[in-house]
């Protein structure tokens, strides 16, 4: 047999050895990762899509890893939250206004600058790299010399650049270094002083906890807690709500096979809350006005067991639906679901003696979810709140018609705007005589401590860990 044949050396064959090598090496393409997080930031930007929504159908297309979708979320949801902060830092490194660039140029600086000044496991030249690469393959050849200059330039000077400080800006504080829109940031500082807005807005810009409501029906609280420990270490029960757990800040509970058995619900606690100032009983009927996803009717559902039942009501079928899937999954059969529009009148569906209790919670301007939903600042106009109270407004009243005499009926938002709140209420009082609110010690006990002399609800993302609520407990004495 011949000898192998020999094969000639040759320079750099195999892995490279020295800077430029792994230079040579790299792709000129950007990491799917990133490319995914700047298509899904421009399309926020330019279509006004809901973040979480988009975000959600693009990663179920995607065939990332774990590792890599969670850092695609980490990049969408962070560029969102402190767009006001990185849009202040890169005014300092770059000539023109950024709302003067084209929308995919702007968004890529901001997710370049997102990773610069957040992101500490990201190196500040990877940032700049691949930002460049990412506005390459989207075909903005053109753009690239000033995203690459800009973004070096903020690499380097970042920080020597000083954000507006809270004792002597305050508006300007909240507005550039804790990044709320000028409108929000006004009316905060209005209703809070500047040092507890400003606290408002620091919460806002944290992750939120995950919370959980044990299904009283597949076991109890204590048998869950203990069941979740080993998955979810740093799980406790809820400070408020009765039926609640907080299982920390990290993981997918919706993964849990103890969710997926129909053991709890994932629900913000202040969400939960609002069904204990509801407090429905054993053999009640009860209708929820704008039910869907379903979160607040289950729980009413779970509450009334098989001797009740529950009218879940909404506009949009296909999220009516969610509400007939999370009932399969929990094992309620009382639901009953049906497509109906809120501000037109239902009275036909109520029987003579009316429901015992009703829920309207009510659609709003969500500012009080911006944790979870960052984009809502930027999205929600100050012309909202008066708009959407008129909606609500003629919701509550046509809730109120299908409360019998004797009657309890909860108005509840995830927003803190006074339009939509107090407002709401008071303008309802004026023309609705049978109906009073309920005062603090009314209120059940569990939820006594949330409740404000002024007889409202109130929950806050930096008071309480929860989302931002509002709720009114109505009683019928006509």
């Amino acid at each position: 047999m011949s000898a192998p044949k020999q094969r000639r050396a040759r320079p750099n064959r195999g892995r490279p050895h020295t800077a430029r090598g792994a230079a040579l090496r790299r792709s000129p393409a950007p990491t799917r990762t990133r490319l995914l997080a700047l298509r899904v930031l421009e399309r926020v930007q330019r279509a006004g899509a809901y973040a979480d929504v988009l975000l959600h159908s693009t990663l179920a297309r995607s065939p990332l890893n774990a590792p890599d979708r969670a850092f695609a979320t980490e990049l969408v949801y962070g560029t969102l939250r402190w767009r006001g902060r990185i849009d202040f830092m890169l005014s300092r490194c770059v000539e023109r206004d950024l709302d003067k660039l084209e929308p995919l140029v702007a968004t890529a600086l901001r997710l370049g600058a997102y990773q610069i000044l957040f992101a500490e496991n990201v190196p500040a030249s990877a940032a700049v790299d691949e930002a460049v690469r990412c506005v390459r393959a989207c075909g903005t050849e053109r753009a690239t010399g000033l995203v690459n200059a800009v973004l070096r330039r903020l690499a380097a000077q970042h920080q020597q650049i000083a954000l507006p400080a809270l004792a002597d800006d305050p508006l300007g504080n909240l507005i550039h270094a804790l990044s709320m829109p000028m409108w929000i940031a006004a009316r905060w500082i209005e209703a809070y002083g500047p040092e507890e807005a400003a606290a408002l807005a620091a919460a806002c810009n944290q992750a939120p906890p995950l919370s959980v409501r044990v299904n009283p029906h597949q076991g109890t609280r204590a048998e869950l807690l203990e069941e979740l420990r080993p998955r979810f270490p740093d799980a406790r029960p809820c400070a408020y709500a009765r039926a609640g757990l907080v299982l920390g800040r990290r993981g997918n509970p919706a993964l849990d096979r103890a969710f997926l058995a129909g053991r709890f619900t994932v629900q913000d606690e202040a969400a939960q809350l609002v069904v204990d100032l509801l407090d429905p009983q054993p053999g009640e009927r009860v209708l929820d006005v704008c039910a869907a996803p379903g979160g607040k009717t289950t729980a009413i559902a779970e509450r009334v067991g098989r001797t009740g039942s529950v009218l879940a009501l909404d506009r949009n079928a296909r999220r009516l639906e969610l509400v007939r899937r999370s009932a399969r999954r929990l094992q309620l059969d009382r639901i009953e679901c049906a497509v109906r529009d809120a501000t037109q009148s239902f009275g036909h569906l109520v029987e003579e003696r009316g429901f015992d209790r009703v829920l309207v919670d009510a659609p709003c301007s969500g500012l009080g979810t911006l944790r979870r939903n960052p984009d809502a600042r930027w999205r929600v106009r100050s012309s909202d709140p008066a708009r959407l109270a008129e909606i609500q407004i003629a919701i509550l009243r046509n809730a109120a018609a299908t409360l019998g005499a004797g009657g309890v009926l909860v108005y509840s938002t995830c927003t803190l705007t006074r339009e939509e709140n107090e407002g709401v209420i008071e303008a309802f009082l004026r023309s609705a005589t049978s109906f009073v609110l309920a005062s603090r010690l009314e209120a059940p006990f569990e939820v006594r401590e949330l409740v404000a002399e002024d007889g409202f609800m109130r929950c806050l993302p930096h008071r309480h860990d929860t989302d931002g609520f509002f709720a009114a407990r109505l009683e019928k004495r006509g």
